[in-house]
């Protein structure tokens, strides 16, 4: 079996590490591997089994965070149980809303960005 698991940079792990449990309820599953320079190599986080691994941008490894005021090269879709809550809290919590909260083909949907650069695409499925 197969697992493609996303692994983003940002430019403050630390703080970003705190952005998500606080506003996406995350939890951190792996702790920070802190490298010689005080940034962050590696940590995991999940929300609800949906887990990610990230680290601070390191440039000379070709690792970089976004780009201010660019367009994301990728989108993370997570599922969620109330897209409306997570969506205010995210929001409060510095994200900016791109899309929704609103009823689509799918279920409840919202397109947050967060604070780091990284654009999330919160669904909350239909009931079957």
């Amino acid at each position: 079996m197969s697992e493609l698991t996303p692994y983003i940079a940002v430019d403050d792990a630390p703080r970003a590490i705190d952005w998500y449990v606080e506003h996406l309820g995350a939890v951190v599953t792996y702790e920070p591997i802190v490298m010689p320079d005080g940034r962050i190599g590696h940590v995991e986080l999940e929300i609800d089994g949906a887990r990610w691994m990230m680290s601070d941008a390191h440039p000379e490894l070709n690792v970089e965070a976004p780009l201010p005021g660019r367009g994301a090269a990728i989108t993370l879709h997570l599922t969620v149980p109330d897209v409306d809550a997570l969506a205010e809290r995210a929001s409060n919590g510095g994200a900016l809303l791109d899309r929704g909260p609103e009823d689509g083909g799918i279920g409840r949907i919202a397109v947050i960005r967060d604070p780091f650069g990284h654009r999330w695409f919160l669904n909350q499925p239909a009931d079957g």
